[in-house]
């Protein structure tokens, strides 16, 4: 699966959407839910919460581990997508499409973390 031109990526295999009306969506990209395998539960932030550029946000877990999703920008948490909470497998089956992870009302005044386009993203994961 290749990496949407459109979309803004970290090295903790995030990926977030421009904001819309100041408002990003997030979710974990094709690499990671392959390298995590089968994701039965997932821990997001709720709705409301301030999360931090680089910090732990909330939690995948699969059958092979436990990992942290970090978010990619700061500010408010506007939805999550219950989705996933409910059928956590989404994340594995459609990373950029119905298993997106949450919302977020990026911060205006925050500096963004390092975000990469699909092609530095594609060449972080083949190194």
């Amino acid at each position: 699966m290749s990496n949407p031109q459109h979309l803004r990526y970290t090295r903790d295999h995030e990926w977030l959407t421009e904001p819309a009306d100041g408002v990003a969506t997030v979710g974990i990209t094709a690499h990671a839910a392959s390298a995590l395998g089968d994701v039965v539960y997932a821990q997001l932030p709720e709705v409301g919460t301030a999360v931090t550029a680089g910090s732990p946000c909330g939690e995948l877990e699969s059958t092979k581990a436990i990992s942290d999703i970090y978010a990619p920008v700061s500010g408010e948490v506007t939805d999550v997508n219950q989705a996933v909470v409910d059928d956590p497998e989404l994340v594995n089956s459609e990373p950029f499409e119905g298993g997106w992870l949450f919302r977020v009302r990026v911060d205006a005044d925050a500096e963004p973390g390092e975000l990469l386009s699909a092609e530095e993203y594609t060449a972080f994961t083949e190194q």
